[in-house]
C-alpha cells in the first residue's frame, strides 16, 4: 500500500515528529491538535485498529468520529507482542521528538517502551502518558473511562444539585474528562517543548483524567471544603411559547437592562430583586418571574427584545443548527477533511496564531497505510 500521507508543510510544530500509541478520545484528540499545528503524527495501531474506527457515524465503512479525532496523522500497524515490531518502533522513536501513550500504567514498561528505557539513549525525548488516575498512587493501575471518572470525581452529583427536575445523575454521553485530559496533555507537551529549547532535555508528562475533572469545578471544589451559607445563582432554561432561552442578569446593570426590556421596572424596587444580594436569596422566584414573561413570547421575539437592550441571552439550539451559524464561517472555525468515503467538516482549534497556521489537516489515514521502514527514511 502506498501511503497518501504527506507531513504538514506549515505550522509552529513543523518538523516535530510524534509517535502516537493512543486510542479512543483523550490521547488521539491531543495528538490531532499537535498535527493541526504542523507536527508529523505517526499513529501506531494493532491489526484491529483504533476502537473508534468501528464507531458511528459511519458511511461506506468509514467513521467520521474517528476522523474528527485523528485527521492529519498517518497509521502504522504494530504488534507489541512481536519482538521485531518492538525493535522497529524503537528505531522510529529514536527519530521522534515526542511519544504519547494512554495504556494502563505499566503496559509500556512491559514492552521496554517506557520513558526510563527510551530516554536513556534519547535524552531529548518528551514522553506523555495519559491515564485515568495517573502513573502513581494506589489507584494508578485501575481501569478507567471518562464516564467512571465523571462519577468518582464528584462532577455528576455536583451537577445534580443544580437540576430541579432530575432525581438521579444525568445520563453520561459527553466525555468531558477525555476532552479535558487531551487539553491538559496538549498544554503540557507545549510546555515541555519550550523547556527543551532552554535545557536541551526532554521529560516525562503524567496526565490524569481524574485530576483534570478536579480542575473543571473551581467553585464546587471550594464549596465542598467551605460550605456556602447562600447558594450561588443557578441560571436555568426559560421556557418560551416555542422552545427555551437563557438570560443572564448577572450584574446590577444587566438586571436593570433586563427589567426595562421586559417592561417590569417595578422589579428594580422589589425587595426580593432590587440588588445582587437580594436576588441571591430569591433566585428561584426570580427565574419563575422571568418565565412568566418568556412564556408569552416566542424564543425569537424574546431574544430580539433582550438583545436590543444589551441583555446577555441566547436561544437554545440543536448542534445541527449551531453548526450553520454564520459566525463560524466568518472565523473559519471548521475544516473539511477527507477519507475514503468523502468529505466532512470537523472543528478547528479555538484559537488562531498571527504568525503560523493552525488548522485541521485534511488527510484521514487508512489503517496501516505507512510502514516504519518508509518513515525511517525521512523525518518531517
Amino acid at each position: 500500500m502506498t501511503s497518501k500521507f504527506t507531513p504538514p508543510a506549515s505550522g509552529a510544530f513543523k518538523g516535530i515528529r510524534i509517535v502516537d500509541f493512543t486510542n479512543v478520545v483523550a490521547g488521539p484528540y491531543a495528538t490531532r491538535w499537535l498535527a493541526d499545528m504542523g507536527a508529523e503524527v505517526i499513529k501506531i495501531e494493532s491489526s484491529e485498529g483504533d476502537y473508534l474506527r468501528s464507531q458511528p457515524p459511519i458511511r461506506d465503512g468509514q467513521s467520521t468520529y474517528f476522523g474528527h479525532l485523528n485527521s492529519g496523522k498517518t497509521s502504522v500497524l504494530l504488534d507489541l507482542k512481536n519482538p521485531q515490531d518492538v525493535e522497529d518502533v524503537k528505531k522510529l522513536i529514536a527519530t521522534a521528538d515526542i511519544v504519547v501513550e494512554n495504556f494502563r500504567p505499566g503496559v509500556m514498561r512491559k514492552f521496554g517502551l517506557d520513558y526510563a528505557t527510551l530516554s536513556a539513549g534519547h535524552p531529548r525525548l518528551i514522553y506523555c502518558s495519559i491515564s485515568g488516575y495517573g502513573q502513581t498512587g494506589p489507584r494508578a493501575e485501575s481501569p478507567a473511562y471518562a464516564q467512571t471518572v465523571h462519577a468518582e470525581s464528584g462532577y455528576e452529583l455536583a451537577n445534580l444539585r443544580y437540576q430541579s427536575e432530575l432525581t438521579r445523575p444525568a445520563n453520561s454521553v459527553f466525555f468531558f474528562g477525555d476532552v479535558l485530559g487531551a487539553t491538559f496533555a496538549f498544554g503540557a507537551i507545549n510546555a515541555a517543548l519550550y523547556e527543551r529549547e532552554k535545557t536541551g532535555r526532554g521529560q516525562a508528562i503524567d496526565v490524569a483524567l481524574m485530576d483534570a475533572l478536579m480542575n473543571l469545578m473551581p467553585y464546587d471544589f471550594q464549596e465542598a471544603q467551605f460550605p456556602a451559607k447562600v447558594s450561588r445563582p443557578v441560571y436555568r432554561p426559560l421556557r418560551t411559547s416555542d422552545g427555551f432561552i437563557i438570560a443572564i442578569p448577572n450584574t446590577q446593570r444587566n438586571f436593570v437592562q433586563m427589567a426595562k426590556a421586559m417592561g417590569h421596572e417595578e422589579w428594580l424596587t422589589d425587595e426580593r430583586f432590587k440588588d445582587v444580594k437580594a436576588r441571591y436569596g430569591h433566585f428561584n422566584a426570580l427565574m419563575e418571574t422571568l418565565e412568566e414573561w418568556t412564556l408569552q413570547r416566542s424564543s425569537a421575539e424574546c431574544i430580539e427584545i433582550l438583545k436590543a437592550n444589551s441583555v446577555p441571552c441566547a436561544q437554545y439550539r440543536t448542534l445541527a443548527e449551531a453548526i450553520k451559524d454564520a459566525q463560524f464561517e466568518a472565523r473559519g472555525s471548521f475544516q473539511k477533511v477527507t477519507d475514503d468515503a468523502g468529505d466532512y467538516l470537523v472543528a478547528n482549534l479555538p484559537f488562531k496564531l498571527s504568525a503560523s497556521d493552525v488548522f485541521v489537516r485534511s488527510h484521514v489515514a487508512e489503517l496501516g497505510e505507512s510502514t516504519i521502514a518508509d518513515l525511517l527514511k525521512t523525518k518531517g
